[in-house]
């Protein structure tokens, strides 16, 4: 892929969504520039040109008419189709293609809404110490681990999908990386042991250690 022209990616420096992408681009070696953006930015123009609902991550792809594409994951899915042409991060056959797009529909809809909401009441939010709200989402945490640990258990797979490592095994790390550690009174280690021996192996993969790294610059830690 050296002859490809770098992807562009719109970025933030602490924001899990837009490094699952990244994650998906270092896998993958497709090159590709960051472009880290304020949240204060991202509902004006010209970003709102890239996503009208004014979130990052978005992508440009100079190597296919400047293509622009905004969503995590509809961006995973075109890198997929596009650039994982050897299946390295992908099944091309069913059943094995539709059920990692089934964890990769339970990452958006169940891990990162309950992940942020969490996050939110926390960190960010202008009351502080609302505890049913942080209790709530503490719990959901705690249920979508329990999730994958019985799915791991269940099938002995190294992955969700079979013993081969997908594109939605991946973009569970960048929430993962931050969230579970914030819960109090919790150990992911002992409670859920396959979940978190299935996150530390993704851990250990030199893409993801590269983003993760470039993620603790870019954050300053």
């Amino acid at each position: 892929m050296s002859s490809m022209k770098p992807i562009h990616l719109y970025s933030h420096a602490t924001g899990p969504n837009p490094w699952k992408v990244a994650i998906i681009l270092e896998e993958l070696g497709v090159p590709y520039e960051t472009e880290f953006l304020d949240f204060g930015v991202l509902k004006q123009e010209p970003f709102v040109n890239y996503n009208p609902n004014g979130r990052v991550p978005a992508i440009t792809d100079p190597n296919n008419k400047d293509i622009t594409l905004f969503e995590s994951g509809a961006i995973i899915d075109y890198l997929i189709d596009t650039y994982d042409k050897e299946n390295k991060l992908s099944y091309a056959e069913s059943p094995q293609k539709y059920l990692e797009k089934s964890w990769e529909h339970f990452q958006m809809s169940g891990q990162g809404p309950y992940y942020g909401q969490f996050a939110w009441f926390s960190l960010f939010h202008s009351e502080k110490n609302i505890t049913s709200a942080i209790d709530r989402y503490a719990n959901e945490i705690k249920r979508v681990l329990g999730v994958i640990d019985a799915h791991l258990s269940k099938t002995g797979n190294e992955y969700l999908v079979g013993n081969k490592i997908s594109y939605a095994d991946l973009m569970f790390i960048p929430w993962n990386a931050f969230a579970p550690g914030m819960v109090k009174d919790f150990d992911w280690k002992t409670q859920y042991p396959k979940c978190y021996e299935w996150n530390q192996k993704m851990m250990e993969r030199p893409a993801v250690k590269s983003v993760m790294a470039a993620k603790a610059k870019a954050s300053g830690k």
